[in-house]
């Protein structure tokens, strides 16, 4: 099967490529000797939330604080 890399950059994965995967909606991908590998992946958006409280360094700590201060209702 042939897909068509636009002028924007974009790829159409042929359906029946992409039939017996499910609803997918992002890929890993990667490159390995001139070969685009792609990778189904579910994003769990729980996931996501800590990824990006890590990236901030925000603790458990410095949450019960946050929530405790706005139940106080200072």
């Amino acid at each position: 099967m042939l897909a068509k890399l636009t002028s924007k950059n974009q790829l159409t994965i042929p359906k029946a490529m992409t039939a017996n995967l499910g609803k997918v909606e992002y890929f890993d991908v990667t490159e390995e000797n001139g070969r685009i590998i792609l990778v189904p992946v579910r994003i769990n958006r729980a996931d996501a939330v800590r990824e990006k409280l890590a990236e901030l360094e925000i603790s458990d700590g410095d949450l019960a604080d946050a929530i405790a201060w706005a139940r106080s209702g200072e």
